[in-house]
């Protein structure tokens, strides 16, 4: 018998369920997701989620496609993973500015 889901697991796997259907080339947003899912203030929940993605799991759910609300990619530090999900963004086809690093919603944001 297997041990109870807890809520935060279910919401974990709701976060990964959403973050699966953005399409290759387009990014959303740690909020939209949250909104998606019916709670619009667990924006960094979505990010502790997806932090907490299994190294088996990282292929098969495309983490990379959520960036923060200001277009830019979120590191805390971790420099190593944030360059990283750049370097896949934009081997998807996925272009940042220039000047401030960050992309253009208008272009690759996937807000459905």
């Amino acid at each position: 018998m297997s041990a109870p889901k807890t809520k935060s697991t279910n919401f974990y796997d709701s976060v990964y369920a959403v973050v699966k259907k953005i399409p290759k080339g387009k990014v959303t947003t740690y909020g939209h997701i949250a909104l998606l899912l019916g709670s619009p203030r667990a924006a960094r929940a979505v990010g502790y989620a997806l932090n907490a993605l299994k190294k088996e799991m990282e292929q098969k759910i495309p983490w990379q496609r959520v960036i923060n609300a200001q277009g830019r990619i979120s590191f805390r530090g971790d420099t190593f993973r944030s360059s990283l999900q750049k370097k896949i963004l934009e081997s998807e086809g996925v272009v940042f500015d220039l000047n401030n690093d960050n992309i253009n919603f208008d272009k690759y944001g996937w807000f459905p």
